[in-house]
């Protein structure tokens, strides 16, 4: 008991010193500082495997179709610029038995072409709805208000899984006088809530054979053996084999109710994953610096000076003297400094873990856009042992 609590004294303290650390650092780099106190406090846990890896065969599929948005109050398409909605109207009333005169010009107001996509779920059955979304393709300001006409939703074999149809819901608003106008949130795009019913099911390959298959979501060896083991520890042993480092094969009944009992079991067995490889993400467009824990530093030094130009311009006027004759005239006068500071080579201590590193890059007392300049060159000169990714 003594024991105990003093390891539960030791993690408190520990936190406690690390909260006190975190204020202290710079706002480029405390956020991967509380990401440490996090991971302190938590610890290593295990992670289910319907978490980690999902079932080879049990997948999404994308559907996509071309529709008419009708009911718009003066916000659809402007047919002038829009030839094909004129020509789907017509080919729709055509289909209707509405025969239009040749040479007619439709001038629509309260039309709208769009693009209809939705996701079609594994062990989709015929009759269940799903929700799709509905956007503009043409010059419409607003789908507010519109209804879906029924539109075929195809899958990428061309063939008809679903049909669409419904009110469109655009969470947004726009207003327009004779100041301006004022948009909130997107207006040219909406859902429709269960707006698709399914026609057609998709095979899935899941429940054909003994055998199925893990496919994890990242490969790595160490994360597929571990795998293996618990699968083999809450089943038996040989139930499960791992085939390469991002796929495991698991021996399962061929019942359809033992089958499925099985996989419920299966997927919510606990797996201690192995830690990922140690990665840097740069965002060079906001300028964000993510890092796992498994980065680490070499011993280096660094020298990263800021450059900073100050330009003043100055107004001059020359006025001439009463009765000269002369004229009034305006000049212009500039001039420019040029300061540079944090030009001294700074000395960065190797890192053994994530808050190391922290505490190693706040020295150098850089903005996340510089950081981005050090860790590039920390990492061309062999100093950073990470991947180092620019997105």
């Amino acid at each position: 008991m003594n024991t105990a609590r003093a390891i539960f004294a030791g993690r408190v303290s520990i936190r406690h010193t690390l909260a006190a650390t975190v204020g202290g650092l710079k706002p480029a780099l405390r956020f991967c500082a509380v990401l440490l106190c996090a991971c302190l406090t938590v610890g290593a846990h295990a992670e289910r495997i319907k978490d980690l890896a999902n079932f080879a065969g049990v997948r999404n599929n994308q559907l996509v179709g071309y529709g008419l948005v009708v009911g718009l109050d003066g916000s659809g398409d402007q047919t002038t610029q829009t030839p094909f909605t004129v020509q789907s109207i017509i080919n729709m009333l055509g289909n209707m038995g509405v025969q239009m005169p040749q040479g007619t010009n439709l001038q629509l107001k309260n039309v709208a072409a769009v693009m209809v996509t939705a996701q079609l779920p594994a062990f989709a059955r015929p009759g269940q709805t799903i929700d799709v979304t509905v956007s503009s393709i043409g010059n419409a300001k607003s789908l507010r208000g519109g209804t879906l006409v029924m539109t075929p939703l195809k899958g990428a074999d061309g063939q008809i899984y679903a049909m669409g149809q419904g009110n469109v819901v655009v969470g947004g608003a726009g207003a327009q006088g004779g100041s301006g106008s004022v948009t909130v949130n997107h207006l040219s795009a909406g859902r429709i809530p269960s707006g698709a019913t399914v026609e057609r099911a998709v095979p899935s390959a899941v429940g054909q054979g003994d055998m199925i298959l893990l496919e994890l979501e990242d490969t790595d060896f160490g994360t597929a053996n571990r795998m293996v083991e618990a699968i083999n520890a809450a089943t038996m042993p040989g139930v499960a084999q791992a085939i390469d480092g991002r796929t495991v094969q698991v021996r399962a009944p061929t019942d359809p109710n033992q089958r499925v009992a099985f996989l419920g079991k299966l997927e919510n067995i606990d797996v201690t994953p192995q830690l990922m490889a140690a990665k840097v993400i740069v965002n060079s467009r906001t300028g964000s610096v993510v890092m796992n824990q498994t980065v680490t530093l070499q011993h280096c030094a660094v020298a990263h000076g800021n450059l900073t130009v100050a330009v003043q311009n100055e107004t001059t006027v020359s006025q001439p003297n009463a009765l000269s004759g002369g004229q009034t005239v305006t000049g212009q006068t500039g001039g420019a400094t040029i300061t540079q500071e944090g030009d001294a080579l700074m000395e960065v201590k190797s890192g053994a873990n994530l808050a190391d590193v922290v505490k190693a890059l706040n020295t150098l007392g850089a903005n996340p856009m510089d950081l981005i300049s050090i860790l590039q060159a920390m990492k061309a000169a062999g100093a950073l042992r990470a991947d180092l990714e620019v997105i």
